[in-house]
Order: structure tokens, then sequence, then C-alpha cells
């Protein structure tokens, strides 16, 4: 009988192993490239207060979670060149799993009210989509 238990001493630990790199495995390997990538530019109107520009990055940031296929998001502010003018002040990179979930993106919900909230405060958008090339 000490036999059966040292042996199932063993086989336990190993089971448990086996499941958590199964696990790990799953998490970290992508089950479905991305297809599609849309970057957003934009440039705020003169006198917008860095509270509401921050007020825009944290809620375009929010939005990332209503978002169909959306597999990637960053974001940063736009940094100083030499010649000193910049076009935009703000760029958000989004990635999408599907063509389908970047088509989603222009008719969500919740992008259309982040749009009406914040857009009196945009001087100049520009969208830009493109296929990732694998």
């Amino acid at each position: 009988m000490r036999t059966r238990n040292k042996t199932l001493g063993y086989l336990v630990p190993v089971f448990a192993l086996c499941v958590f790199m199964l696990i790990i495995y799953g998490a970290y390997v992508p089950h479905k490239p991305a297809e599609s990538q849309r970057i957003v530019c934009i440039k705020f109107k003169a006198g917008t207060t860095p509270e509401e520009m921050e007020k825009h990055m944290r809620d375009f940031a929010n939005m990332k979670k209503a978002v169909k296929d959306l597999t990637a998001y960053s974001a940063g502010h736009v940094q100083k060149s030499e010649n000193g003018s910049n076009e935009f002040d703000v760029i958000h990179y989004l990635t999408f799993r599907t063509n389908e979930g970047a088509e989603q993106y222009a008719l969500n919900a919740d992008r259309k009210e982040f749009v009406k909230d914040n857009e009196a405060n945009w001087d100049k958008v520009l969208e830009m989509n493109s296929n990732i090339e694998k």
C-alpha cells in the first residue's frame, strides 16, 4: 500500500504542473493573428486645459473595454519635433483581431458618446486604418 501512496505523491504535483503549463501556453499563444489597425490622431483647440486632455486620454482608454475584437491599445502624447510645430497632440493606436471588429468600432455606441463628449475640445482629428502585413 505504501508504493501506491508514493506513486500518487509523485503524480499529483506532475499533473498540477502540466495543467499550469497548459494554462500559461493558452494565455500567451495568440489563437488568431490581428488583421487591422487604426490610428487616431487628435489636435486639441488652443485653451484646452491639461486636465481636459488627461480626461480625454482616460476616457479613450476606458472605451477599449467596450470594443469587440480589440487585441491591443496604446496611446501617448506627441513628442516635440525639431522644427517645433506638431500637427497633433495625442495619438491612439488600436489593433483589431478582425477587419469586422475595426468596422464595428466606428459604429460603437460608447465611441459615439466619447466623440460627442470630447469633440468640443478638438481642433483637428485624423483617423487612419491599415491592414497588418504578415
